[in-house]
């Protein structure tokens, strides 16, 4: 074998070698950018279902609000009947004296 042909074959030899890092170098990239993807993926979703709860006990919450509310328009309306009726009988009272 001559010069020549040594430095052609390892030419190649570097060539390849080189192509072949390449693309181990390309592929881990890949795995390591789905992995990372997949971590923000997740964090998003939990982020989402956070927000899911609070929503939901928001909702809630303001179910009973609105269920308080009712309750005590009905006992204020109860509390005007009774003193409308206590009035008149103050009138009564008072016209017969």
């Amino acid at each position: 074998m001559n010069w020549s042909s040594i430095t052609v074959v390892i030419g190649v030899c570097t060539g390849l070698s080189g192509i072949i890092l390449g693309w181990l170098g390309r592929s881990r990239s890949i795995r390591s950018d789905t992995a990372a993807e997949a971590g923000r993926d997740a964090t998003l979703r939990t982020d989402v279902e956070y927000i899911k709860r609070g929503v939901d006990d928001m909702r809630v919450e303001q179910r009973i609000q609105g269920q308080r509310f009712d309750i005590l328009a009905e006992r204020v309306t109860r509390v005007e009947e009774s003193s409308k009726q206590a009035h008149k009988r103050l009138d009564r009272l008072e016209a017969e004296h």
